[in-house]
């Protein structure tokens, strides 16, 4: 397979290529890449033209903002690492599209702006990616009403060609994709982690190659779980897509509600909507109260696409929060990670650290601790700064792991 040669610049500062944080020179985040993307249009140029070697030479003598030459010349110098990691992918299967290529979903682009992955790693069919469709997602605890209802669902998105998109966890989002193939429809699952393993899954494998679904991630492929990955491609989920069904949601945490706020709050034209029938979860009902819609009733009366677009808005421009946008936007996302974020600072850590370990931009993040100490549930060390828990017995609920479940 050949890569286009933005693409593999881009992999050169941005992939990490399974290794270690700690031990190697640290890949780009999305955050620093941009600044570099920036600047590269600033100055009329494309990622291939860092891999010029007359470019490099002359690397050392250029200021980009806050970006350390030394450590951009280190990462484009990775090119054995990067052919290791690229046979092996293409070996699975799997293939690599860079921001700037044609075929990168356009709708990413246009929900998400700046904050668009800079690679996507996948499998399957490609021209999936821009055909949109309907989100369903729920928590991965659901019962048996609930995944029924989502059966119900996808089979009816399946007789209409509405393409089902979900995240691939256990419960709502296995049973939409599974379903929806099933019934002969075609799926994309936007995975958190482990995107080699499962595109092998003999669930999956069968209709990989019938060219029905499609497998995405914009992790590692080797990456395992993390809670922050897990919340970091949420936004993905519905931004590739027309519209989204919350099948079930906890109330003030978890991913799947905090995806919803993310999504009620700066994907405006991406209409949500929750389930109302048989029993309704908690979440749902509050989620309803911010903004969110009621999903059609079953049996259906009319068309599902028909129904759909009668609460469909008018597109508007998404634009990037600036810091005077009101603090409730972000609120619920805070409350849903200050358990995790509590959790990492058993053991003092930077701001910088955390930011990466939870895939957030830093001054996000420097906002969550800034925010943390203040309530008195970390506290700020000096020389160096780092935070760590308040010991107090008051907060050790917060820990509790079934908080996430």
């Amino acid at each position: 397979m050949m890569i286009h040669l933005d693409t593999q610049a881009i992999l050169l500062l941005c992939a990490s290529f399974g290794q270690n944080r700690k031990s190697e020179t640290p890949p780009l985040t999305l955050s620093e890449y941009n600044i570099l993307a920036s600047w590269l249009l600033e100055h009329n140029m494309t990622p291939a033209d860092l891999l010029d070697s007359t470019f490099k030479q002359r690397l050392p003598k250029i200021t980009i903002d806050k970006l350390n030459s030394d450590r951009l010349i280190s990462l484009l110098e990775r090119g054995v690492m990067l052919s290791l990691a690229v046979e092996k992918w293409t070996n699975q299967g799997l293939w690599i599209i860079g921001r700037g290529e044609n075929i990168y979903p356009k709708r990413l682009k246009q929900k998400l702006k700046h904050l668009a992955p800079s690679i996507l790693y996948g499998i399957g069919n490609q021209n999936l990616l821009s055909l949109g469709g309907l989100a369903v997602v729920g928590s991965r605890d659901v019962d048996e009403a609930g995944l029924n209802y989502t059966q119900q669902v996808v089979e009816t998105c399946a007789k209409e060609d509405i393409q089902v998109i979900s995240g691939g966890a256990r419960g709502v989002d296995q049973t939409a994709m599974l379903s929806a193939l099933e019934y002969g429809g075609t799926t994309v699952g936007i995975l958190a982690d482990s995107l080699l393993k499962t595109s092998v899954n003999s669930k999956y494998r069968p209709y990989i190659r019938e060219n029905k679904l499609t497998l995405i991630s914009t992790y590692d492929p080797d990456a395992g779980f993390s809670i922050g990955n897990a919340m970091g491609r949420n936004k993905y989920i519905y931004s590739i897509s027309h519209y989204a069904l919350i099948v079930n949601s906890s109330e003030e945490k978890g991913g799947t509600w905090a995806g919803a706020i993310e999504a009620l709050a700066k994907i405006k034209d991406v209409p949500v909507f929750v389930r109302m029938q048989g029993t309704i979860s908690q979440g749902n009902q509050q989620l309803l109260k911010r903004g969110a819609k009621t999903f059609p009733e079953l049996p259906f009366q009319k068309p599902l696409t028909e129904l759909l677009a009668t609460d469909e808005p008018t597109p508007t421009v998404v634009q990037e929060a600036s810091p005077s946008v009101p603090e409730v936007q972000t609120n619920d996302i805070y409350q849903t990670l200050l358990p995790l974020i509590l959790k990492h600072l058993a053991q003092p850590k930077d701001a910088k650290s955390l930011s990466e370990t939870f895939n957030v931009r830093l001054v996000q993040m420097q906002d969550w601790l800034n925010r943390a100490v203040e309530e008195g549930k970390i506290k700020k060390n000096k020389k160096p700064v780092t935070y760590e828990i308040n010991q107090n017995d008051s907060l050790l609920s917060l820990l509790d792991p079934n908080h996430f479940r």
